[in-house]
């Protein structure tokens, strides 16, 4: 018989590559362990997310960059701000991000998808995941991935980020139309980093994805036999441990140090 193609997502395989515990407790384990509190840098991002989904599913008479400022108002939370004063002024920040945004950009095009769910095999693997934006431009589709995060990107980032890569693959099978060039949309600087994927890059990344997605499987499929949990998914103790859900269930990451502010990540 076939093995079975393993279902994976960017994320799925980024957090067993971070912490193989964190894979556990995150995709595993049942009940899933408390998480910690909200974190406010991710507010931020899913609001600017959710504002940016709404403007581009509204009429094109109704796309304005003061639109967009107010998407973001209506969307807003304060989980994870340190008060209502912090959480005020990132609000006013991420009104002016959205509406410089869309003022630089050709808002008279619809997407072909918005938060589109795409998924498709790929080798031994089913790549899926939910793209932020697919936009048509000549024929061929572009991935679009917004960030508001605290460092500004690079092509490097774009040409490294395998997220993407499984975007476009999944993107390509899906709608069945050739889908090579990556975007990573930086709102607090607007800037724009941009790869140009080839058949061989792309398949680079699979091939990577192949090997993260046969590791993770071979772990939890020895935990389903008896195997012993804190073998199979140890710690990956770092920097990451002062900021991560589960936190308060892991020894370990405690002891690699002081917990981050719940607001301690926020762009300057």
């Amino acid at each position: 018989m076939p093995k079975k193609l393993v279902r994976v997502t960017p994320s799925k395989l980024a957090t067993w590559m971070d912490c193989p515990r964190r894979y556990r407790m995150t995709y595993i384990d049942r009940p899933t362990p408390q998480r910690g509190g909200a974190y406010a840098h991710s507010t931020l991002g899913a609001v600017v997310h959710n504002a940016l989904r709404a403007f581009f599913d509204l009429p094109l008479d109704k796309r304005t960059p003061e639109t967009g400022a107010a998407l973001v108002t209506t969307h807003w939370k304060d989980d994870g701000f340190a008060d209502g004063g912090q959480a005020a002024v990132y609000r006013d920040r991420a009104r002016e991000w959205v509406a410089r945004y869309l003022a630089e950009t050709d808002v008279s095009v619809d997407p072909i998808g918005l938060e589109r769910w795409v998924s498709a095999p790929a080798g031994t693997i089913v790549a899926e995941g939910r793209v932020d934006r697919i936009d048509d431009r000549d024929g061929e589709l572009v991935i679009i991935d917004y960030k508001t995060g605290r460092q500004a990107l690079t092509t490097d980032d774009a040409r490294g980020s395998q997220a993407l890569a499984m975007y476009a693959i999944a993107t390509t099978r899906t709608l069945r139309r050739k889908c090579r060039r990556v975007e990573l949309h930086h709102l607090p600087t607007g800037e724009v980093a941009v790869w140009e994927h080839t058949d061989e890059s792309l398949a680079r990344h699979q091939k990577r994805a192949e090997e993260t997605a046969e590791e993770l499987q071979l772990a939890t499929d020895t935990l389903d036999a008896g195997g012993d949990p804190d073998v199979l998914f140890p710690p990956q103790v770092g920097r990451q441990c002062s900021w991560c859900d589960f936190r308060r269930h892991c020894p370990e990451g405690q002891a690699a140090g002081p917990p981050t502010a719940p607001w301690g990540m926020l762009p300057p």
